[in-house]
């Protein structure tokens, strides 16, 4: 991270001063790759050893491939649904690391917004600013899942789009050429980053175990089919690429 320069008209230079920042993946559509994007953002401050809390709010999703299932015990789940839930919530971002990574369900979407409404401006005053994460792919069910929260989101945050190629050749057109689209990113400038196509049987096995794109890299993976030398090169060259476009964006992902 040293060396590099922070760009004076990004996003994030127009969003106030931050003591800490939480990072919350827009929920609404399912199945577009959040958590994925979420556990890579989760090795990528590990990787560049910058202290970072972990909150898995997907309550929807309680096994295979949530948040806690990759990381473990490392990883409290809380349900935002209930008062006492928004209310640990709150505690979990005065406490701790400078930021905080939640994973939303696809069903907070309400709660959420309620959230920024009666509390955004005390949690602005407290030195916390917001980055959410919009996950797209050729579905347009995915862009306006992201332009609905935006709608309600509105300025209180800055917006990083994951354009996500579930495919092996992804149209993003809708994304790109929709006149919606094309307002949101106007209004909002948000940064966009792109997540590579990766194998199904290296996506699946992953999910399937609960393991990272590092613990695979690594060779650190228990499963047998993780341990092959071509999804272990695989690993280490998305995984090198996704990181790579996360350092693009550093100003929103730093307080």
């Amino acid at each position: 991270m040293n060396g590099t320069k922070t760009i004076s008209n990004s996003p994030a230079a127009r969003m106030p001063a931050a003591g800490k920042r939480v990072i919350l993946s827009m929920g609404g559509k399912g199945g577009v790759g959040k958590t994925s994007v979420i556990t890579g953002l989760a090795e990528w401050f590990q990787e560049n050893s910058i202290p970072v809390k972990l909150l898995d709010l997907d309550t929807e999703n309680k096994a295979r491939g949530s948040l806690t299932h990759f990381f473990g015990g490392r990883v409290p789940k809380v349900n935002i649904h209930t008062p006492a839930g928004l209310d640990a919530f709150v505690d979990e971002l005065t406490d701790g690391p400078p930021v905080i990574l939640a994973d939303m369900g696809a069903g907070a979407g309400q709660v959420t917004y309620d959230w920024f409404d009666k509390m955004y401006s005390n949690v602005a005053e407290a030195g916390i600013a917001f980055t959410s994460v919009g996950v797209i792919t050729s579905d347009p069910a995915s862009v306006e899942s992201v332009l609905a929260w935006a709608s309600r989101l509105r300025d209180r945050t800055a917006y990083l789009i994951v354009e996500n190629s579930v495919a092996e050749h992804t149209d993003f057109r809708y994304w790109r050429e929709t006149h919606q689209a094309l307002l949101f990113q106007q209004k909002y400038s948000p940064a966009v980053v792109r997540m590579d196509f990766r194998l199904p049987v290296l996506e699946n096995a992953t999910r399937n175990h609960g393991v990272t794109l590092g613990a695979v890299a690594a060779r650190l993976a228990a499963a047998p089919e993780l341990q092959r030398a071509s999804l272990v090169m695989r690993a280490q060259s998305y995984r090198r690429r996704m990181f790579a476009e996360f350092d693009k964006v550093q100003e929103l992902l730093l307080p």
